[in-house]
């Protein structure tokens, strides 16, 4: 089977790359299994010192990495810029505070002397997605590496250069050979690479369908995994919030990525005396974004990743206004190959309608009108994800109240939605379960040992 590495902005075909056979990837398994029981056995400080290499080779091939991001997927080439660089810091956090986050920690017990390891795992396979094809990847693998666990990465397959420019950033900059490897496979392998007895745990970030596919495998092979699914964040602005710095924000968070982030905002839920007010802000933001060529630097919304999500998401909006929504702004696909979709709000937005139901991955916001923050709870909970939120109001522990309600990983008071590898990410309910990052990120992918001596 053939994968395609697109243009998403012309429709152009870059190149073709062949699927790894059945046998070839079981074989890389294999040698994979064999360089984990020797990295198992390196300090932290030597991984450390590995993780800061391949910190500062991302910074020497930046551009690269970031043009064949912007080429592959789309994304606008600051954006990919800077995605790089949350890369290069993430591998410094975790050479950094490894230390402290893998240190066993004393239990006592009835034992002469107890306390509690982080040991390696083993193998473990990344099911990675195209949004962030360089920072999802990342974000697993410094907390994984540093574990003292090896990595098979399978990427989404319309991404096939990044994912080769990600194993070679990690031979560059001088990791035992093995210990990473990138498998051009198909999702009908990774069930193969699961039953593999050297892969102990897979994480995942993607559909909630693929999401429901991966953790069903796991969970019948006895199988640890970690599984970062979708997201319909709310954005709560309440009648005291500041309207001019919570618009800038709402359209920064809706856009990002051209849209395409679990955790952008996507439902603006609004109180009815801030509702026109905020309304007439955000559509301005909004109207003011500019949409072209991804390697353009003064881009700031590219095209979506494939023409068939500008098809999809076109679909959702059409529905949504055909059952009641009202068009603030844009709802037009531009016309061409390029899967360009224009800034879009819509308001009236109900139950029942896919922008309010479901998960619209694209620049398009959906604006609820609601009476008081008793109902902008309500709203913001009414819905079958939970992965991150944002709550607006000039009144920073009443914000910090209505947070503690949000049935969500991660929740904002007056500030942007975002990954930190200071802090846990992950969500609830239908977005999934575990957490990465921080110093629970590390342990999800370790052996949590109790070691009891006499």
């Amino acid at each position: 089977m053939a994968m395609q590495s697109v243009n998403p902005a012309t429709g152009e075909v870059l190149e073709r790359f062949e699927e790894t056979s059945p046998e070839e990837t079981l074989r890389a398994v294999e040698q994979t299994h064999l360089a984990q029981q020797l990295w198992r056995g390196t300090t932290l400080d030597e991984r450390a010192a590995h993780l800061r290499a391949v910190a500062r080779v991302l910074r020497e091939d930046c551009e690269h990495l970031a043009r064949t991001a912007s080429l592959e997927m789309g994304k606008p080439i600051r954006e990919a810029r800077a995605e790089i660089e949350k890369c290069a810091l993430v591998c410094e956090h975790y050479a950094a505070q490894a230390a402290a986050y893998l240190s066993p920690e004393p239990a006592p017990s009835d034992a002469s002397r107890s306390y509690v390891a982080f040991r390696p795992l083993g193998c473990v396979l990344l099911v990675m997605p195209w949004n962030y094809p360089y920072w999802q990847v990342f974000r697993q693998a410094a907390p994984g590496l540093m574990a003292g666990n090896a990595l098979l990465l399978k990427h989404a397959s319309n991404v096939p250069r990044c994912a080769l420019n990600i194993a070679k950033v990690f031979r560059r900059a001088g990791l035992p050979e093995g210990v990473f490897r990138t498998l051009l496979i198909g999702s009908r392998q990774v069930g193969a690479v699961l039953e593999h007895h050297a892969v102990r745990a897979v994480s995942l970030t993607g559909s909630d369908a693929a999401g429901r596919a991966v953790a069903a495998k796991a969970g019948s092979l006895l199988k640890k995994c970690v599984i970062e699914l979708g997201g319909s964040d709310p954005f709560i602005v309440l009648a005291d919030a500041d309207l001019d710095k919570a618009a800038e924000i709402a359209a920064m968070s809706r856009c990002l990525n051209s849209g395409q982030a679990c955790i952008a905002a996507k439902r603006f839920i609004v109180a009815d005396a801030a509702h026109d007010a905020f309304l007439e802000r955000f559509a301005a933001r909004m109207a003011a974004l500019k949409v072209g060529d991804p390697l353009d630097e003064a881009t700031q919304i590219g095209p979506l990743a494939h023409l068939d999500f500008k098809l999809e998401l076109h679909g959702q909006v059409t529905d949504s206004v055909a059952k009641g929504a009202r068009i603030a702004l844009g709802a037009e696909p531009q016309p061409g190959n390029g899967a360009f979709y224009t800034p879009t709000i819509l308001t009236d937005v109900r139950p029942g309608m896919p922008a309010y139901d479901e998960e619209l991955f694209g620049p398009v916001a959906s604006v609820i009108r609601v009476a008081d923050e008793e109902e902008a709870v309500r709203v913001a909970n009414d819905t079958r994800f939970g992965l991150g939120g944002s709550v607006w109001t000039r009144d920073a522990e009443r914000g910090e109240r209505l947070a503690a309600r949000i049935e969500a990983g991660c929740v904002f008071v007056n500030g942007l939605v975002k990954s930190d590898p200071r802090l846990p990410f992950g969500g609830v309910k239908d977005s999934g379960f575990g957490r990465e990052l921080s110093h629970y990120g590390v342990r999800e992918l370790a052996n949590i040992q109790s070691v009891w001596i006499a």
